[in-house]
């Protein structure tokens, strides 16, 4: 039996791509740290917040890669012999990625309050309308 996909539909033409993306996300893994929102800011905006409380601007990296947006954390080890008695604030690295549709990019990043604010806008395109002439066969 032959495994049919979405993208291998007729009607779908170039969509192989799409596919790809669709299990790349879906290898995203579904760690719950840091925690995170995302919420629609405009038409074509979107901002991701992530709870990103102890940790500095020079403690994260946000990087686009692949039309897949990673932010990681990783605390700087202060070096001092601290002796705790309780450890309860977890200083564990991260990395979280989310999948960008084509067109969409970063337009900004700013911490405020232990929050990690990044905001995203997707270009609209003028629409093209397009003619295509029939040549004739043999010429």
């Amino acid at each position: 039996m032959t495994k049919l996909t979405f993208a291998a539909h007729p009607f779908l033409l170039g969509f192989d791509q799409l596919e790809r993306l669709v299990e790349r996300t879906a290898k995203a893994g579904n760690e719950g740290y840091p925690p995170f929102n995302i919420e629609q800011s405009s038409e074509n905006g979107f901002r991701i917040t992530l709870a990103v409380a102890g940790f500095r601007e020079a403690d994260l990296a946000i990087t686009v890669e692949d039309r897949q947006l990673v932010i990681r954390g990783r605390q700087s080890d202060d070096g001092d012999d601290r002796i705790y008695l309780h450890r309860g604030i977890a200083a564990r690295a991260f990395q979280r990625s989310f999948v960008m549709a084509e067109g969409v990019e970063v337009a900004q990043a700013l911490m405020e309050n232990g929050l990690l604010h990044i905001d995203l806008h997707r270009a609209v395109p003028d629409p093209v309308v397009q003619t295509i002439r029939i040549a004739k066969a043999g010429k």
